[in-house]
């Protein structure tokens, strides 16, 4: 039986492209046209696990992402880096001379903003999938719009790529997060990277004292990002990745970050794949 895997998008895009990656062509997609629907997927068993894209070597953090992990309790079981190649497509016959909007994820049109300036009087617009808008012009044969998009979405459209990585900066990549409903457990000799997440009091250097812990314990710090406690005004939560050669040491730091941090949780558990 074919693993149900929830997207943020449809078929064509980035999302469906490590789905592909991660998990082979042997999946059933469950697309979805928000992350909080790929959550209502998973809660609801629609799914059995979400690719959710977690942040962006140019944009930086998807914050609300941390927050739906948390809030509903999923657990971070993998992750994946995807290169991405933002393509411009059109209909067919269409020319760039042709098109005067562009329509695509928000995310994509901020890491192609510098190619557009060549071209002032094209209008960008902000929709809620890059594959979306590709299938949307050709079910509609919209003429005059154009897509950013994978090339995959061009060969399943059937539309005509007129610019190829248009992105701002070549060497861009998205980090995925694969998550689950329940925890899957890992031998103890593979977990090699934790996603955390903790509040600190105001009291002066509790912060430095939870990352001198993380520290002392052997832990690689490569991710620490903050978000407003929503029920306490100008109380913050941290979410923090770190990674370890060797599990006793992570062992050690739960065990004393439980005591030192408020709330303290772990997110995740599972294998680094960034050396």
């Amino acid at each position: 039986m074919s693993l149900k895997i929830a997207i943020q998008g449809i078929k064509g895009s980035n999302h469906h492209q490590v789905a592909i990656d991660y998990f082979g062509n042997d999946i059933e997609l469950v697309e979805c046209l928000s992350f909080d629907a790929l959550v209502d997927k998973l809660l609801s068993k629609e799914a059995d696990q979400g690719v959710m894209a977690i942040e962006n070597s140019i944009a930086g953090s998807i914050i609300p992402n941390y927050a739906l992990v948390n809030h509903n309790d999923l657990h971070i079981i993998g992750e994946y880096y995807l290169n991405i190649h933002h393509n411009l497509m059109v209909l067919k016959e269409q020319k760039i001379e042709d098109i005067t909007e562009v329509s695509s994820h928000p995310m994509a049109l901020l890491q192609c903003k510098d190619y557009f300036r060549q071209y002032p009087n094209i209008k960008l617009v902000e929709d809620v999938d890059t594959a979306e808008t590709a299938k949307r012009i050709q079910e509609q044969k919209l003429t005059h719009v154009a897509a950013i998009a994978p090339k995959v979405a061009a060969e399943l459209y059937g539309l005509d790529i007129v610019a190829n990585d248009i992105q701002t900066i070549q060497n861009n990549a998205t980090r995925f997060i694969i998550v689950k409903t329940k925890n899957n457990v890992l031998p103890e000799a593979e977990i090699t990277k934790a996603s955390l997440r903790f509040i600190t009091d105001h009291k002066r250097g509790s912060l430095a004292a939870v990352l001198n812990v993380m520290s002392d314990c052997r832990l690689n710090l490569t991710k620490i990002q903050s978000l407003p406690v929503i029920e306490t005004p100008w109380k913050y939560s941290f979410f923090v990745d770190v990674t370890f050669t060797d599990y006793a040491d992570f062992t050690k730091a739960k065990s004393l970050l439980n005591i030192m941090a408020e709330d303290f949780k772990v997110l995740g558990e599972y294998k680094n794949v960034r050396q």
